[in-house]
């Protein structure tokens, strides 16, 4: 078989751009950095809450008062006070004995003895409170590799060494 001088300049121009080309790939390996600083990036953040507490309010209830105990401790003072004494004494006694026996009837009736009509209910108050919060978003890490130093924002603290991977790509 016999080539002519052409094909086999074609042939060895294809063999030259074949080798250059498997020269001229890149070459990736693993390697290791010594870690100089490692600073982490914090931020300040406010997260508001609530604060609340229960308080107890006093307050007077409305009270419906009935005027029944009052007629019938008068009624039943006055009759009472007009068996004592004799002449102008039995009227007073008797003014005397309705006018005790309406306050007591009354009292008795209604329920009026000192705080009787005041309750308390308790009353639920909130309010909103600044709540600062400190969070880190990553961490600085500065590190040398091969003679120089670099500075690389890192989502986790990576020790003494930091693990690279190294990509080298020839210039044209």
């Amino acid at each position: 078989m016999t080539f002519t001088l052409k094909q086999l300049s074609t042939a060895a121009a294809l063999l030259a751009i074949t080798s250059a080309g498997s020269i001229a790939q890149a070459a990736d390996f693993e390697d290791y950095a010594r870690v100089v600083n490692v600073t982490p990036q914090v931020e300040q953040i406010n997260m508001p809450r609530q604060d609340c507490r229960t308080e107890y309010e006093t307050y007077q209830r409305p009270q419906e008062r009935s005027n029944s105990g009052g007629i019938i401790g008068g009624i039943a003072g006055g009759l009472l006070g007009s068996q004592v004494g004799g002449g102008n004494g039995k009227i007073a006694a008797a003014a005397a004995g309705a006018i005790t026996g309406a306050l007591v009837g009354d009292r008795m009736d209604n329920g009026n003895n000192g705080q009787q009509g005041y309750e308390s209910r308790p009353v639920r108050q909130c309010r909103t409170v600044d709540s600062w919060q400190t969070r880190t978003n990553g961490y600085a890490v500065t590190y040398e590799y091969n003679g120089r130093t670099y500075t690389s924002v890192m989502p986790y603290d990576p020790g003494s060494r930091l693990r690279l991977h190294v990509s080298l790509t020839p210039r044209p």
